[in-house]
Protein backbone atom coordinates (compact mmCIF):
# COMPACT_ATOMS: atom_id res chain seq x y z
CA UNK A 1 0.00 0.00 0.00
CA UNK A 2 1.44 3.21 -0.99
CA UNK A 3 2.18 5.38 2.22
CA UNK A 4 0.63 8.53 3.61
CA UNK A 5 2.14 11.55 2.88
CA UNK A 6 4.50 12.69 5.27
CA UNK A 7 4.32 16.45 7.11
CA UNK A 8 6.59 19.31 6.56
CA UNK A 9 8.58 18.40 9.61
CA UNK A 10 10.07 15.48 11.55
CA UNK A 11 12.53 14.29 13.83
CA UNK A 12 16.23 13.87 14.27
CA UNK A 13 17.19 11.14 16.55
CA UNK A 14 20.86 10.03 17.76
CA UNK A 15 21.11 6.52 17.71
CA UNK A 16 24.76 5.47 19.16
CA UNK A 17 22.88 3.08 21.95
CA UNK A 18 20.00 2.07 20.05
CA UNK A 19 18.53 1.27 22.70
CA UNK A 20 18.38 4.47 24.73
CA UNK A 21 17.28 7.07 21.43
CA UNK A 22 18.13 10.80 22.51
CA UNK A 23 15.89 13.09 20.51
CA UNK A 24 18.18 15.68 18.95
CA UNK A 25 16.07 18.24 17.16
CA UNK A 26 13.55 18.80 14.40
CA UNK A 27 13.75 18.86 10.71
CA UNK A 28 11.64 20.65 8.42
CA UNK A 29 10.97 20.66 4.43
CA UNK A 30 12.46 24.33 3.70
CA UNK A 31 12.29 26.36 -0.03
CA UNK A 32 14.90 29.37 -0.42
CA UNK A 33 12.80 30.18 -3.45
CA UNK A 34 9.58 29.04 -4.75
CA UNK A 35 10.59 27.07 -7.82
CA UNK A 36 13.16 25.61 -5.51
CA UNK A 37 13.28 21.53 -4.39
CA UNK A 38 12.95 21.85 -0.85
CA UNK A 39 15.84 20.89 1.36
CA UNK A 40 15.83 20.16 4.90
CA UNK A 41 16.86 22.08 7.98
CA UNK A 42 17.64 21.41 11.37
CA UNK A 43 17.21 23.16 14.68
CA UNK A 44 18.39 21.49 18.13
CA UNK A 45 16.06 20.02 20.87
CA UNK A 46 16.81 22.10 24.24
CA UNK A 47 17.59 18.77 25.52
CA UNK A 48 20.45 18.40 22.78
CA UNK A 49 21.57 21.91 23.58
CA UNK A 50 22.24 21.13 26.84
CA UNK A 51 23.79 17.45 26.31
CA UNK A 52 24.63 16.79 23.22
CA UNK A 53 27.10 17.96 20.41
CA UNK A 54 27.67 19.61 17.30
CA UNK A 55 27.04 17.09 14.57
CA UNK A 56 29.30 18.88 12.32
CA UNK A 57 30.93 22.06 12.90
CA UNK A 58 28.39 24.16 10.38
CA UNK A 59 26.03 23.28 13.07
CA UNK A 60 27.26 24.28 16.34
CA UNK A 61 25.50 24.18 19.44
CA UNK A 62 22.92 27.05 19.16
CA UNK A 63 19.39 27.89 19.30
CA UNK A 64 18.43 28.35 15.54
CA UNK A 65 17.16 26.76 12.73
CA UNK A 66 20.25 25.76 10.59
CA UNK A 67 18.89 25.85 6.90
CA UNK A 68 20.55 24.17 3.63
CA UNK A 69 22.99 25.52 1.30
CA UNK A 70 21.43 24.19 -1.45
CA UNK A 71 17.93 23.20 -2.80
CA UNK A 72 17.73 19.32 -2.50
CA UNK A 73 20.40 18.63 -0.08
CA UNK A 74 20.12 18.52 4.03
CA UNK A 75 22.03 20.80 6.20
CA UNK A 76 25.21 19.70 7.63
CA UNK A 77 25.69 15.82 8.80
CA UNK A 78 22.00 15.26 8.05
CA UNK A 79 22.69 15.24 4.23
CA UNK A 80 24.81 12.18 5.38
CA UNK A 81 22.13 10.35 6.55
CA UNK A 82 20.28 10.56 3.10
CA UNK A 83 20.19 7.43 1.17
CA UNK A 84 22.25 7.37 -1.84
CA UNK A 85 21.19 7.32 -5.42
CA UNK A 86 20.59 3.47 -5.88
CA UNK A 87 18.45 4.32 -2.42
CA UNK A 88 16.51 6.87 -3.71
CA UNK A 89 15.63 4.58 -6.77
CA UNK A 90 14.57 1.92 -4.59
CA UNK A 91 12.17 4.25 -2.75
CA UNK A 92 10.76 5.93 -6.17
CA UNK A 93 10.19 1.94 -7.17
CA UNK A 94 9.21 -0.04 -4.15
CA UNK A 95 7.73 2.48 -1.83
CA UNK A 96 5.70 4.84 -4.11
CA UNK A 97 5.47 7.64 -1.17
CA UNK A 98 3.12 10.38 -2.32
CA UNK A 99 5.98 12.70 -2.40
CA UNK A 100 9.78 12.73 -2.80
CA UNK A 101 11.45 15.80 -0.88
CA UNK A 102 14.49 15.52 0.69
CA UNK A 103 12.60 15.10 3.80
CA UNK A 104 10.79 12.27 2.51
CA UNK A 105 14.08 10.68 1.21
CA UNK A 106 15.35 10.90 4.71
CA UNK A 107 12.21 9.28 6.32
CA UNK A 108 12.35 5.94 4.43
CA UNK A 109 15.69 5.36 4.36
CA UNK A 110 14.77 3.72 7.66
CA UNK A 111 16.72 2.91 10.72
CA UNK A 112 19.60 1.24 8.92
CA UNK A 113 20.99 4.74 7.19
CA UNK A 114 24.74 4.88 7.34
CA UNK A 115 25.91 6.24 10.95
CA UNK A 116 23.98 6.86 14.44
CA UNK A 117 21.31 9.62 13.27
CA UNK A 118 17.85 8.48 12.79
CA UNK A 119 15.16 10.02 11.43
CA UNK A 120 11.19 9.58 13.43
CA UNK A 121 7.66 10.67 12.88
CA UNK A 122 7.35 11.42 16.95
CA UNK A 123 9.79 14.09 19.00
CA UNK A 124 8.50 11.52 21.99
CA UNK A 125 10.16 8.25 20.93
CA UNK A 126 12.03 7.03 17.93
CA UNK A 127 9.55 5.79 15.28
CA UNK A 128 11.75 4.99 12.23
CA UNK A 129 9.97 3.10 8.48
CA UNK A 130 10.87 -0.04 8.70
CA UNK A 131 11.85 -2.28 5.53
CA UNK A 132 11.80 -5.75 7.74
CA UNK A 133 14.68 -7.88 8.25
CA UNK A 134 17.99 -7.67 6.75
CA UNK A 135 18.94 -10.38 3.98
CA UNK A 136 21.11 -13.08 4.63
CA UNK A 137 23.79 -15.09 2.98
CA UNK A 138 21.61 -17.86 1.15
CA UNK A 139 19.60 -14.98 -0.07
CA UNK A 140 22.43 -13.97 -2.31
CA UNK A 141 21.50 -15.18 -5.60
CA UNK A 142 18.05 -13.94 -4.94
CA UNK A 143 19.31 -10.48 -4.38
CA UNK A 144 21.02 -10.26 -7.69
CA UNK A 145 17.72 -11.30 -9.29
CA UNK A 146 15.52 -8.99 -7.47
CA UNK A 147 18.10 -6.32 -8.55
CA UNK A 148 18.01 -6.72 -11.76
CA UNK A 149 14.17 -6.88 -11.56
CA UNK A 150 14.44 -3.14 -10.11
CA UNK A 151 16.93 -2.01 -12.67
CA UNK A 152 14.38 -3.27 -15.29
CA UNK A 153 11.28 -1.41 -14.06
CA UNK A 154 9.59 -4.98 -12.58
CA UNK A 155 8.04 -4.61 -9.45
CA UNK A 156 8.99 -7.48 -7.01
CA UNK A 157 7.09 -9.88 -4.88
CA UNK A 158 6.50 -7.94 -1.73
CA UNK A 159 8.01 -10.67 0.07
CA UNK A 160 11.26 -10.55 -1.83
CA UNK A 161 10.97 -7.11 -2.24
CA UNK A 162 11.56 -6.67 1.76
CA UNK A 163 15.70 -7.94 1.53
CA UNK A 164 16.47 -4.52 -0.22
CA UNK A 165 17.14 -1.65 2.37
CA UNK A 166 17.82 2.17 0.47
CA UNK A 167 19.45 3.34 3.23
CA UNK A 168 23.05 1.97 3.73
CA UNK A 169 25.64 3.81 2.32
CA UNK A 170 27.15 6.84 1.03
CA UNK A 171 27.01 8.44 -2.29
CA UNK A 172 26.87 5.89 -5.29
CA UNK A 173 24.34 4.93 -8.00
CA UNK A 174 25.23 1.02 -7.92
CA UNK A 175 23.08 -1.64 -7.22
CA UNK A 176 23.77 -2.81 -3.31
CA UNK A 177 22.05 -4.01 -0.12
CA UNK A 178 22.32 -4.86 3.25
CA UNK A 179 23.12 -7.98 4.74
CA UNK A 180 23.81 -9.72 7.99
CA UNK A 181 27.30 -11.93 8.20
CA UNK A 182 29.24 -13.53 10.72
CA UNK A 183 27.19 -11.42 13.42
CA UNK A 184 27.67 -7.93 12.26
CA UNK A 185 26.56 -5.73 9.59
CA UNK A 186 27.92 -5.74 5.28
CA UNK A 187 27.15 -3.43 2.78
CA UNK A 188 26.49 -6.35 -0.68
CA UNK A 189 27.33 -4.01 -3.73
CA UNK A 190 26.37 -5.74 -6.96
CA UNK A 191 27.98 -4.42 -10.83
CA UNK A 192 25.54 -2.73 -12.82
CA UNK A 193 23.59 -5.48 -15.56
CA UNK A 194 25.45 -3.72 -18.03
CA UNK A 195 28.97 -4.47 -16.84
CA UNK A 196 30.62 -7.17 -18.22
CA UNK A 197 33.34 -6.95 -15.45
CA UNK A 198 33.42 -8.80 -12.33
CA UNK A 199 33.69 -5.52 -10.64
CA UNK A 200 33.16 -7.39 -6.90
CA UNK A 201 36.29 -9.45 -7.35
CA UNK A 202 37.91 -6.74 -8.74
CA UNK A 203 37.21 -4.41 -5.90
CA UNK A 204 38.09 -6.87 -3.18
CA UNK A 205 41.49 -7.56 -5.11
CA UNK A 206 42.27 -3.64 -4.96
CA UNK A 207 41.07 -3.31 -1.69
CA UNK A 208 43.43 -6.28 -0.38
CA UNK A 209 46.15 -4.69 -2.43
CA UNK A 210 45.83 -1.33 -0.67
CA UNK A 211 46.09 -3.11 2.50
CA UNK A 212 49.78 -4.23 1.05
CA UNK A 213 50.98 -0.47 0.62
CA UNK A 214 50.04 0.65 4.31
CA UNK A 215 46.56 1.67 3.79
CA UNK A 216 43.34 0.76 6.43
CA UNK A 217 40.69 -0.83 4.28
CA UNK A 218 37.18 -2.68 5.48
CA UNK A 219 37.15 -6.12 5.90
CA UNK A 220 35.82 -7.59 2.43
CA UNK A 221 34.36 -10.91 1.03
CA UNK A 222 33.49 -12.21 -3.02
CA UNK A 223 30.14 -13.87 -2.55
CA UNK A 224 29.99 -15.92 -5.73
CA UNK A 225 26.46 -15.95 -7.63
CA UNK A 226 25.27 -17.44 -11.37
CA UNK A 227 24.83 -15.23 -14.57
CA UNK A 228 23.82 -17.40 -17.05
CA UNK A 229 26.61 -19.91 -17.48
CA UNK A 230 29.08 -17.46 -15.61
CA UNK A 231 29.62 -17.46 -11.94
CA UNK A 232 30.19 -13.46 -10.75
CA UNK A 233 31.12 -11.86 -7.60
CA UNK A 234 28.59 -9.10 -5.78
CA UNK A 235 31.30 -8.17 -2.67
CA UNK A 236 30.25 -8.01 0.39
CA UNK A 237 31.83 -4.92 2.71
CA UNK A 238 31.88 -4.91 6.72
CA UNK A 239 30.83 -1.39 7.89
CA UNK A 240 32.55 0.60 9.92
CA UNK A 241 29.92 2.79 11.80
CA UNK A 242 28.47 -0.21 13.20
CA UNK A 243 30.30 -2.40 16.40
CA UNK A 244 27.61 -5.21 17.63
CA UNK A 245 24.92 -2.70 19.03
CA UNK A 246 27.17 0.34 18.55
CA UNK A 247 26.46 3.23 16.02
CA UNK A 248 29.26 5.17 15.04
CA UNK A 249 28.16 8.65 14.37
CA UNK A 250 30.19 9.53 11.06
CA UNK A 251 30.27 12.15 8.29
CA UNK A 252 31.72 12.55 4.90
CA UNK A 253 34.54 14.22 3.63
CA UNK A 254 31.78 16.05 1.65
CA UNK A 255 30.18 17.29 4.59
CA UNK A 256 33.17 17.81 6.84
CA UNK A 257 35.38 19.84 4.36
CA UNK A 258 33.14 22.25 3.30
CA UNK A 259 31.72 22.76 7.12
CA UNK A 260 35.27 23.93 7.90
CA UNK A 261 35.52 26.25 5.32
CA UNK A 262 37.89 24.05 2.42
CA UNK A 263 37.57 22.73 -1.04
CA UNK A 264 37.45 18.97 -1.24
CA UNK A 265 41.39 17.64 -1.65
CA UNK A 266 43.52 15.21 0.15
CA UNK A 267 45.73 18.01 1.34
CA UNK A 268 42.19 19.53 3.18
CA UNK A 269 41.51 15.77 4.66
CA UNK A 270 45.28 15.51 6.42
CA UNK A 271 44.61 19.58 7.53
CA UNK A 272 41.18 18.39 8.61
CA UNK A 273 42.40 15.50 10.85
CA UNK A 274 45.43 17.89 12.39
CA UNK A 275 42.56 20.01 13.42
CA UNK A 276 40.11 17.47 14.66
CA UNK A 277 41.73 14.15 15.17
CA UNK A 278 44.02 12.46 17.53
CA UNK A 279 46.73 14.22 18.26
CA UNK A 280 48.83 10.94 18.64
CA UNK A 281 47.00 10.36 14.99
CA UNK A 282 48.32 12.99 12.79
CA UNK A 283 51.36 11.46 11.15
CA UNK A 284 49.64 8.61 10.50
CA UNK A 285 46.87 9.59 9.33
CA UNK A 286 48.66 12.23 7.01
CA UNK A 287 50.19 9.49 5.82
CA UNK A 288 47.56 7.30 5.38
CA UNK A 289 45.19 10.40 3.67
CA UNK A 290 48.97 10.82 1.07
CA UNK A 291 48.86 6.69 0.40
CA UNK A 292 45.61 7.02 -0.59
CA UNK A 293 45.87 9.62 -3.03
CA UNK A 294 49.14 8.14 -4.56
CA UNK A 295 47.26 4.62 -4.57
CA UNK A 296 44.34 6.22 -6.33
CA UNK A 297 46.25 8.20 -9.04
CA UNK A 298 48.57 4.62 -9.69
CA UNK A 299 45.31 2.51 -9.83
CA UNK A 300 43.33 4.60 -12.06
CA UNK A 301 40.41 5.02 -9.32
CA UNK A 302 39.17 8.32 -10.77
CA UNK A 303 36.19 7.67 -8.99
CA UNK A 304 37.29 8.89 -5.41
CA UNK A 305 34.79 11.80 -4.57
CA UNK A 306 34.31 13.18 -1.14
CA UNK A 307 31.74 10.68 -0.74
CA UNK A 308 33.93 7.75 -0.88
CA UNK A 309 36.00 9.19 2.30
CA UNK A 310 34.85 9.68 5.63
CA UNK A 311 35.18 10.39 9.59
CA UNK A 312 33.75 8.42 12.51
CA UNK A 313 33.40 9.74 15.85
CA UNK A 314 34.86 7.55 18.33
CA UNK A 315 35.73 7.62 21.73
CA UNK A 316 35.80 11.67 21.82
CA UNK A 317 37.74 12.83 18.76
CA UNK A 318 37.03 11.70 15.10
CA UNK A 319 38.93 9.00 13.46
CA UNK A 320 39.61 8.29 9.39
CA UNK A 321 37.69 5.65 8.56
CA UNK A 322 38.54 2.57 6.48
CA UNK A 323 39.14 2.97 2.90
CA UNK A 324 36.25 2.15 0.55
CA UNK A 325 34.95 1.55 -3.03
CA UNK A 326 38.52 1.32 -3.99
CA UNK A 327 38.89 0.13 -7.63
CA UNK A 328 39.67 1.28 -10.86
CA UNK A 329 37.56 2.74 -12.91
CA UNK A 330 38.53 2.06 -16.19
CA UNK A 331 38.22 5.04 -17.98
CA UNK A 332 41.89 6.24 -18.41
CA UNK A 333 41.02 9.87 -17.09
CA UNK A 334 43.77 12.16 -16.33
CA UNK A 335 42.38 13.46 -13.24
CA UNK A 336 41.16 12.67 -9.60
CA UNK A 337 37.78 13.75 -8.33
CA UNK A 338 39.38 15.99 -5.77
CA UNK A 339 42.20 18.10 -5.35
CA UNK A 340 45.89 16.36 -5.28
CA UNK A 341 47.63 19.15 -5.45
CA UNK A 342 49.12 22.81 -6.68
CA UNK A 343 47.90 21.77 -10.38
CA UNK A 344 44.20 20.74 -8.99
CA UNK A 345 42.96 17.55 -9.57
CA UNK A 346 45.49 16.14 -12.07
CA UNK A 347 46.69 12.67 -11.60
CA UNK A 348 50.14 12.90 -11.60
CA UNK A 349 52.87 12.33 -8.98
CA UNK A 350 54.28 15.82 -9.48
CA UNK A 351 50.70 16.99 -8.09
CA UNK A 352 50.60 15.00 -5.36
CA UNK A 353 53.94 15.61 -3.96
CA UNK A 354 53.50 19.69 -4.79
CA UNK A 355 51.60 20.16 -1.62
CA UNK A 356 53.41 17.81 1.02
CA UNK A 357 53.96 20.95 3.37
CA UNK A 358 50.43 20.16 4.24
CA UNK A 359 50.81 16.37 5.10
CA UNK A 360 53.68 17.85 7.53
CA UNK A 361 56.42 16.38 5.97
CA UNK A 362 59.53 17.20 3.81
CA UNK A 363 59.51 16.70 -0.24
CA UNK A 364 62.15 13.72 0.44
CA UNK A 365 60.05 11.83 3.04
CA UNK A 366 56.92 12.30 0.65
CA UNK A 367 58.87 10.53 -2.09
CA UNK A 368 60.01 7.55 -0.11
CA UNK A 369 56.03 7.19 0.57
CA UNK A 370 55.19 7.37 -3.36
CA UNK A 371 57.91 4.62 -3.54
CA UNK A 372 56.23 2.77 -0.92
CA UNK A 373 52.92 2.87 -2.80
CA UNK A 374 54.57 2.32 -6.46
CA UNK A 375 56.73 -1.20 -5.25
CA UNK A 376 53.47 -2.95 -4.83
CA UNK A 377 51.03 -1.84 -6.86
CA UNK A 378 53.76 -2.43 -10.05
CA UNK A 379 52.59 -6.28 -9.21
CA UNK A 380 48.79 -5.71 -9.36
CA UNK A 381 48.43 -7.77 -12.23
CA UNK A 382 50.03 -10.63 -10.55
CA UNK A 383 48.11 -10.01 -7.16
CA UNK A 384 44.80 -9.79 -8.88
CA UNK A 385 45.76 -13.10 -10.75
CA UNK A 386 46.39 -14.72 -7.29
CA UNK A 387 43.06 -13.41 -5.67
CA UNK A 388 40.85 -14.97 -9.09
CA UNK A 389 40.52 -11.88 -11.14
CA UNK A 390 39.71 -13.42 -14.57
CA UNK A 391 42.43 -12.83 -17.54
CA UNK A 392 39.85 -11.13 -19.48
CA UNK A 393 39.45 -8.60 -17.03
CA UNK A 394 42.82 -8.24 -15.90
CA UNK A 395 43.75 -7.34 -19.67
CA UNK A 396 40.73 -4.85 -20.07
CA UNK A 397 41.97 -3.14 -16.72
CA UNK A 398 45.59 -3.03 -17.90
CA UNK A 399 45.24 -0.79 -21.24
CA UNK A 400 45.07 2.15 -18.43
CA UNK A 401 46.33 1.14 -15.23
CA UNK A 402 49.98 -0.31 -16.96
CA UNK A 403 49.59 3.11 -19.15
CA UNK A 404 49.51 5.29 -16.54
CA UNK A 405 52.42 3.48 -14.36
CA UNK A 406 54.42 4.06 -17.69
CA UNK A 407 53.29 7.47 -17.47
CA UNK A 408 53.97 8.47 -13.97
CA UNK A 409 57.39 8.38 -12.61
CA UNK A 410 59.01 9.84 -9.16
CA UNK A 411 60.06 13.07 -9.67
Amino acid sequence: MRPAALPDILHLWWLANPTQPQWVGTLRSVRKAQQQVAGVSLRYSPQWLQHGMALSEDLPLRDVEFLPQFPDSAVGAVDDARPDRWGERVIRFLINPQRLSTLDHLYFAGDDRFGALGVSLSSDSYQAFQHGSLAQLADVQQLHELIRQIEAGVTPPAHLARLVSPGATLGGAKPKALLTMDGASWVLKFSEAHDTLDAGLVEHACMLLAAKAGITVCETKPLSYALGNQRQHALAVKRFDRAGLQRWHAVSAHVALPAAGMQHGYPEMALWLRRHGEASAIAQNAKEVFKRMVFNILMDNTDDHENNHAFVWRAGAWHLAPAFDVLPTNLGLDYQSMRVGQEGAAATLSNALSDHRAFGVNLQEAKQWVTEVQAVTQDWAQHFAQHGVRDADIQRLAQFIDLKARLLKTP
